[in-house]
């Protein structure tokens, strides 16, 4: 992919939310952003991890609170760029480069539109390789770079900027901040060096929300199967194909916790699909066993469009499709998981390592 317009938004979009494991926010909301900076400023040029100088300045931009949030609260597009000023103030520099912290729903986003408003190039990657709830769950804190300092900006005009002895205490603070704020701000961190891209990003990860959402599109438009496109790109395993028939769901610290339950439907009449969430899908139990884990990705789908479907957006009688993709191999090790593993979030499983649960 070498630069962002309007005829390949949408499949950027799309794809960016089935990545997105549920969470990351709703990918229409950004889409919108995105379109209309890019419509009054010209394309995105998108560059690859390698052709990025060593001594570059490159800022992942991104967004925080709760998606339910966001359904009520759509940024005004102006926060994201408030929140870049304010970084480079208090670095004493520019941003030469921007990228994604996550390439998730309106996470994949942010990056786009503010790239357009600042005519800054896009890095091709992210930070996660998906989405994930806290700031401090990053490529860039396994290899030891902090999210500090970290810009914060809502939609009045308030910033802030965050110093904290840890990515952990970050995390705490700009919450807290982002609470405070009404659950939805807009963050500058994580400032990484050309040469530390490598280890902080997962590459071409834009370029594969892509791909992933235009292989979904072309099966619609042949009466073909999106889920099975979908899946096929990802190299992913089918969880339970089915109707939901319970939500339970709240807002909370900044926060979307919850769980939802899925009869199975065609084949898998008669099984049951468990899925555990927090913002995105951490946790999914058929039939009482547990058969995916975070990090791994647990990506929910429109059955019949293959279009993602948010953990805000799960309700009653949806028709969805449950799949499992590998994650980068970066957050299975002990320190990934540390970070990031199912324990973390409060589940009583240790990682279940990709397919290896009973079909």
């Amino acid at each position: 992919m070498r630069e962002i317009t309007l005829d390949n938004l949408d499949d950027i979009a799309r794809g960016a939310g089935i990545l997105g494991t549920g969470g990351g926010g709703d990918p229409y909301i950004g889409k919108l952003l995105a379109r209309e900076a890019i419509r009054a400023h010209g394309p995105v040029r998108v560059v690859p991890i390698d052709a990025v100088d060593a001594d570059a300045t490159v800022v992942p931009i991104s967004g925080m609170g709760a998606p339910t949030v966001l359904l009520e609260r759509v940024p005004n597009g102006r926060e994201d760029l408030a929140a870049l000023r304010a970084l480079e103030r208090h670095l004493g520099r520019r941003a030469t480069h921007l990228t994604a912290l996550e390439v998730g729903g309106v996470n994949s986003m942010l990056p786009i539109a503010c790239a357009a408003r600042a005519g800054l190039p896009l890095v091709d990657g992210d930070a996660m390789g998906r989405a994930f709830p806290e700031a401090q769950m990053v490529l860039p804190g396994l290899a030891g770079i902090t999210n500090s300092p970290m810009a914060l900006a809502d939609d009045k005009g308030n910033t802030v900027i965050v110093e904290a002895v840890d990515n952990h205490a970050a995390e705490r603070i700009a919450r807290a901040v982002c609470v405070e704020l009404g659950c939805q701000i807009s963050c500058a961190d994580t400032v990484l060096r050309g040469d530390q891209l490598a280890d902080g990003l997962v590459p071409a990860t834009l370029t594969l929300a892509g791909r992933l959402g235009a292989v979904v599109r072309d099966a619609r438009a042949a009466h073909g199967d999106p889920v099975a496109a979908a899946r096929s790109t990802l190299d992913g395993i089918p969880l339970l194909t089915g109707k939901v028939v319970d939500v339970v769901r709240r807002t909370e610290g900044g926060f979307a916790r919850g769980h939802a339950r899925v009869e199975g439907t065609r084949g898998d009449a008669g099984r049951v699909l468990e899925l555990g969430f927090q913002n995105e899908h951490l946790l999914a139990t058929r039939d009482g066993v547990t058969v995916a884990t975070t990090p791994d990705l647990i990506c929910v789908l429109d059955s019949e469009t293959g279009d993602p479907v948010t953990t805000e957006g799960l309700r009653y009688g949806l028709r969805v499709s449950v799949i499992a993709a590998r994650c980068d191999p970066r957050w299975i090790t002990e320190e990934g998981l540390a970070l990031a593993g199912p324990r973390y979030f409060g589940y009583e499983v240790d990682y279940l390592p990709f397919g290896s649960a009973a079909p």
